[in-house]
C-alpha cells in the first residue's frame, strides 16, 4: 500500500482571506509602511489590505498585505506591529449581534472582571488601547470586506520570552517599542473614548 507523500511545511496549507476591515466609526483599518496603525477614509488605500490567517478555532492573525507585519496587542493593551508572529498576535474573531465582527486579544483581558480587550478605532480614526474598548461600542465593530480567498503558510510562532531575552523587548520591526505602541499614536484620553 502506497502512502501519499507528506507535504513540505513550506507549502501554503491554511485558507484565509485578503480583506479590508471597515470600522463602524467610518474608517478602514490600515497599517502604514512605518508600522503605524490607524484608520483611513481612503477606501482604495493599499495599506488597508489585510491577510486574515486562521491560527485556531475562530482565532486569526491579522497581517498587513503591504508591510507583512502582524498586528499585536501587549499586556498593557497597546496595539503594535511585529515582524514575528507571537502569542500577542492572536485575535479571537467574534460575530457580534449586529453582524459586526470584533477582534479581541487571545492573551490579555481585565484581571478582575475577565472582560476581553478589543481592537478598536475612535471617532478620529486613531487606534485605541484594547483595555479601553468595550465590545458593545462602535469603536470595536468592524465589517470584513473579503476581496479574495488565499492560501497561507502556517505562521511560525515566536516565543515572547526568547525575543525579550534577545534584547529586542516587545517585538517590532527594528523600531523602538514606545514609538509603535498604540500604532505609533499617543494614547487617547478618556475624552476620546466612544
Amino acid at each position: 500500500m502506497a502512502f501519499p507523500l507528506r507535504r513540505s511545511t513550506s507549502e501554503p496549507q491554511l485558507k484565509g482571506i485578503v480583506t479590508r476591515l471597515s470600522s463602524r466609526q467610518g474608517f478602514q483599518l490600515q497599517m502604514q509602511q512605518d508600522g503605524t496603525v490607524d484608520g483611513t477614509k481612503d477606501e482604495d488605500s493599499t495599506y488597508a489590505l489585510f491577510n486574515l490567517i486562521p491560527v485556531g478555532l475562530r482565532v486569526v492573525a491579522i497581517q498587513g498585505v503591504q508591510t507583512k507585519l502582524y498586528l499585536a496587542m501587549n499586556n498593557e493593551g497597546f496595539v503594535y506591529t511585529s515582524e514575528h508572529f507571537t502569542p500577542e498576535c492572536k485575535f479571537k474573531e467574534s460575530v457580534f449581534e449586529n453582524y459586526y465582527v470584533t477582534y479581541s486579544s487571545m492573551m490579555y483581558r481585565q484581571q478582575q472582571s475577565g472582560r476581553a480587550w478589543y481592537l478598536g478605532l475612535n471617532k478620529e480614526g486613531a487606534i485605541m488601547k484594547g483595555n479601553h474598548v468595550k465590545k458593545n461600542k462602535a469603536a470595536a465593530h468592524f465589517i470584513p470586506k473579503p476581496l479574495k480567498v488565499a492560501m497561507y503558510r502556517e505562521p511560525s510562532l515566536h516565543d515572547l520570552t526568547e525575543l525579550s531575552r534577545s534584547g529586542s523587548g516587545t517585538p517590532t520591526k527594528s523600531r523602538s517599542a514606545s514609538a509603535l505602541l498604540n500604532g505609533g499614536r499617543k494614547t487617547p484620553s478618556n475624552d476620546d473614548l466612544s
